[in-house]
């Protein structure tokens, strides 16, 4: 049986942030898909448990210009949208969020901060 990690996310009109939470991930297996589709797979903990989690994004994205990049205690997906509007929820149509899907606050901005980061390290993401 899978277990679910915790993730954060945060938007902007042309980009959303997603971190996944869970330290010394092995065996990480990410994928987009164009349509707005996000699968993850990973082991983790003493125990090797499997964590996974599927996500049907909002809208259509770029899966080119998208980076997924996976450190000693979380992922980060920077997933560009096709189109560059706020989509005001993560999750396609009416979808309930998860329980372990919760806002990223150190990374959200309103459509009116829109020139700022709203927190997020470039650099230090990638």
């Amino acid at each position: 049986m899978s277990r679910h990690p915790e993730v954060k996310w945060a938007e902007r009109a042309d980009e959303v942030y997603l971190t996944i939470i869970l330290p010394d991930a092995r065996n990480v297996n990410a994928d987009l898909q164009p349509e707005g589709i996000l699968t993850f797979s990973a082991n983790a903990g003493a125990e090797n448990h499997l964590y996974e989690l599927k996500f049907n994004l909002h809208d259509k994205i770029n899966v080119q210009e998208s980076k997924i990049n996976t450190s000693a205690r979380k992922i980060f997906c920077l997933i560009k949208k096709a189109e560059s509007r706020w989509w005001r929820k993560l999750l396609r149509d009416n979808e309930k969020p998860p329980h372990y899907l919760k806002v990223d606050w150190e990374k959200w901005a309103d459509e009116e901060d829109e020139t700022g980061t709203g927190g997020l390290d470039f650099e230090g993401e990638f």
